[in-house]
């Protein structure tokens, strides 16, 4: 969740809410995160994820929780549309950089998703990820030819992390990469929240000739918890017009090349 201004403490409601928004967007979330978003104790933020798991909306984990696979179809064709939207329009937008025959590297995401499935336009096209989810919609696609790692799998993100594969990826080199991140600053670069796919997000994106990150504007002057490069070491940047136009100018200045949709 971004940082916000508040005014007045959360009721109930609204937390269980903006908890469910939470795990819609990113699958997973953390006690200490959520402590720290809606500024509330971690025994406030415990009764409130057992309180969802009750109602099945949601599955316990050891200091957090993760999305109940199917369940949060719902809750996301309630939130605004705007936000489908965006992707699709960054997924347009990065199909400019794409040619028949290159090997293009998708991380997991739901930017990277919308990308994914925006390749199947293409005649020809291999391409590598780690994200289950991806490699499941691109592998009856006989115009792709689809590399995925091994590794082993998250359940709340869908992506193959960890030493097996990265081994995989350190054998591969692609001419382009669309990362997906949750937080891209120019002083701290490419974020997210979990540092294991971090570390293997830095490998894909270390086996690319050009790499560029996909980020709708809520995530440009953010910094999560695990980095995965410099924001120096890119060479794109696809994001929306509400990104903010100081963090813009600033990576600009580093040598990205920052597209608007």
């Amino acid at each position: 969740m971004t940082d916000r201004v508040t005014l007045r403490p959360m009721n109930r409601a609204e937390r269980l809410g903006a908890i469910l928004q939470a795990l819609s967007e990113r699958g997973n979330v953390d006690v200490d995160d959520l402590t720290h978003d809606l500024d509330v104790s971690p025994a406030t933020v415990r009764r409130d994820l057992q309180a969802l798991h009750e109602q099945r909306l949601l599955e316990r984990t050891h200091g957090g929780a993760v999305a109940i696979g199917g369940l949060y179809e719902l809750p996301m064709r309630y939130r605004s549309s705007r936000q489908r939207e965006e992707k699709l329009r960054i997924a347009g937008a990065a199909m400019a950089h794409v040619r028949d025959g290159m090997s293009i590297a998708l991380t997991g995401g739901t930017t990277t998703t919308e990308i994914g499935r925006a390749l199947v336009k293409f005649e020809e096209l291999t391409v590598v990820t780690n994200a289950i989810n991806i490699a499941a919609e691109l592998a009856v696609r006989s115009n792709i030819r689809l590399i995925v790692t091994g590794g082993v799998a998250r359940s709340a993100s869908f992506e193959l992390v960890g030493p097996l594969a990265e081994s995989v990826l350190a054998q591969l080199h692609v001419d382009l990469a669309f990362v997906g991140v949750d937080g891209i600053r120019a002083k701290t670069g490419l974020s997210t929240h979990r540092e294991v796919e971090a570390h293997t997000n830095r490998v894909l994106a270390e086996r690319a000739t050009k790499v560029i990150a996909v980020a709708d504007g809520t995530k440009v002057g953010a910094t999560a918890l695990a980095r995965i490069c410099g924001a120096d070491e890119i060479q794109g940047l696809i994001t929306t017009t509400d990104a903010d136009a100081d963090e813009r100018q600033a990576l600009a200045a580093l040598g990205v090349d920052v597209e608007l949709v």
